[in-house]
């Protein structure tokens, strides 16, 4: 059983502590193709990820944490390491409000480093992390190649994996509707503040096809509400507020989003 989750807001949709629950709840391993944290709003996150020679995030940790997972890049290839931008410029990656410092891309211990050459990269990560060796970039044509050569293949290896699990929840990044190319769940629920949207997987999947997509730091992605304009949900569902006690507890999420959670499985085994 494959089942995905997806956010239908930017930030916020509360799709790690949906992922989380529904992991617990089916018994499953999670994993988080993509993700990322911000050197200056998640430092806490940061520095005891850097602090042992390492980069990953919370939402990883989480879900590897749930899986019985000991290492949360085993299910997370690429992680990026943003900062808030200084200027009005857009940067490499086009974007006015931050700017992308550091990418890990591999899941062991032989990770490569993708760096961004147009800015400093923090004192705390030069000394813990290995980026003597970091590939730079300085263009979004040079971050584009680095990655084909790098990004990629690192995807595309979880995504056998994902396929080869027996019950497996990827979590998606932002408001992209899939983290894996050609990937096709069992069933998707989108999630948002108080609501979740369930698809069957196979239907979102072609809708996924059917959304031009746009291009854009160097990979075509489709965005959860293009694919949601030519689908309907098989179920739309309430989700109640939960405290930060409950959140942090993947079983407590369980009990408190079991009708959503059975109505996705519902959907996968139809």
């Amino acid at each position: 059983m494959n089942l995905l989750v997806a956010g239908a807001v930017t930030v916020d949709a509360g799709k790690t502590t949906f992922s989380t629950g529904l992991t617990e709840y089916v018994g499953g391993t999670g994993f988080k193709p993509r993700a990322g944290n911000d050197y200056w709003y998640h430092h806490d996150d940061y520095r005891h990820a850097v602090e042992a020679g390492r980069l990953y995030g919370k939402d990883a940790r989480r879900l590897a944490e749930v899986g019985g997972v000991d290492r949360p890049e085993s299910i997370n290839p690429v992680h990026r390491l943003w900062t808030p931008s200084a200027g009005p410029g857009t940067g490499v990656l086009g974007q006015a409000d931050r700017e992308f410092l550091l990418d890990r891309v591999g899941t062991g211990e032989d990770a490569a480093y993708v760096r961004n050459g147009t800015v400093d990269v923090p004192a705390s990560a030069e000394e813990a992390l290995p980026l003597a060796e970091a590939h730079t970039v300085g263009s979004l044509p040079e971050f584009n190649r680095a990655m084909q050569r790098l990004h990629l293949p690192a995807l595309e290896a979880l995504g056998e994996r994902v396929g080869r699990a027996d019950r497996a929840v990827v979590e998606s990044y932002g408001d992209i509707a899939r983290p894996l190319q050609r990937y096709e769940p069992d069933a998707a629920a989108v999630v948002q503040p108080r609501q979740v949207r369930v698809y069957d997987g196979q239907r979102y999947a072609r809708a996924c096809q059917v959304a031009s997509g746009s291009a854009q730091e160097g990979r075509l992605e489709e965005r959860v509400g293009d694919v949601a304009e030519v689908l309907q949900p098989r179920a739309t569902l309430e989700l109640p507020p939960l405290g930060s006690a409950v959140r942090s507890d993947p079983a407590a999420v369980a009990d408190a989003y079991e009708h959503a959670f059975e109505a996705v499985v519902a959907t996968a085994l139809e």
